[in-house]
């Protein structure tokens, strides 16, 4: 029988290191816009090759807070958001746990 997930609490973040951006957090968000998702199809050979494949759609999600650090501006971070692949829970998609 399964049981219901009850979030986890908040886990501190790091970084090991810096890139060309300091560290920082972004605060947890719930937003919609147009964005991809990525999966990882075995095609069949005797080696186990994989092939990414993307679909793409838009609903409102959520994003937990992050703190990281990166090599390129702030601008083109948020800029370039929906062009990022996303993980979230399609039956709560603006209900991460955690």
């Amino acid at each position: 029988m399964e049981q219901p997930v009850q979030p986890a609490a908040e886990i501190p973040q790091t970084t090991e290191g810096e890139g060309k951006e300091p560290t920082h957090t972004h605060p947890a968000i719930v937003h919609s816009h147009d964005h991809y998702h990525v999966t990882h199809h075995h095609t069949g050979g005797l080696l186990g090759e994989f092939e990414h494949r993307t679909y793409w759609h838009t609903h409102e999600h959520d994003h937990s807070a992050l703190t990281h650090s990166h090599d390129y501006t702030h601008e083109d971070e948020d800029e370039h958001h929906a062009k990022e692949a996303h993980v979230h829970d399609h039956a709560h998609p603006s209900q991460s746990p955690g």
